[in-house]
C-alpha cells in the first residue's frame, strides 16, 4: 500500500476547546467542521490534524504517550510567539543533539506537542541518518 495521505484522528468531548487552540495558537485553518468532526489544516493540506467526537460505542482517545511533532522554520520565533500568547510549556526550548532546537506544550486533550526547528545533529548521532 501506498498511502496518499496520511493522517490521525483524535476522538475527544473536547471540540470547541481544541478548534480554538489550534486556531489562535497555530493558525489553523477549519476545513471541515460538522460539530463532531473536525479537520484542520497547517499551511497545505499536507498537514492536518481531525479531531471527532465519540460516537456510540467508540472510545476517547488515550493521548498519554502521543505526540503531534511540528517542524518548524524558526522555533525561537514560534517559541516567543506562543509563550507571550499565554501557551505554557512542558519542556523548555533547549538545542538536542540528536539534531534540533525544541520546546513542547500540551494541547486540550493531553497530547504533546513537540515543536521544532531541525539543527546539524552531532557527532554521536550522524551515525544513526540513514539519508
Amino acid at each position: 500500500m501506498i498511502p496518499q495521505l496520511l493522517s490521525t484522528s483524535i476522538t475527544t468531548t473536547k471540540m470547541d476547546e481544541t478548534r480554538d487552540f489550534y486556531v489562535r495558537h497555530f493558525a489553523a485553518r477549519i476545513a471541515f467542521d460538522s460539530g463532531w468532526y473536525l479537520h484542520l489544516e497547517f499551511g497545505s493540506k499536507w498537514a492536518s490534524l481531525q479531531f471527532m467526537a465519540p460516537q456510540p460505542g467508540m472510545p476517547l482517545c488515550n493521548p498519554a504517550g502521543l505526540s503531534f511533532n511540528f517542524c518548524v522554520a524558526d522555533v525561537d520565533a514560534e517559541y516567543a510567539k506562543l509563550t507571550a500568547a499565554g501557551l505554557a510549556t512542558t519542556m523548555p526550548l533547549e538545542d538536542h543533539a540528536w539534531g534540533d532546537r525544541a520546546f513542547a506544550a500540551e494541547d486540550p486533550n493531553g497530547v504533546t506537542l513537540y515543536i521544532y526547528s531541525e539543527r546539524e545533529p552531532s557527532a554521536e548521532f550522524k551515525v544513526f541518518y540513514k539519508t
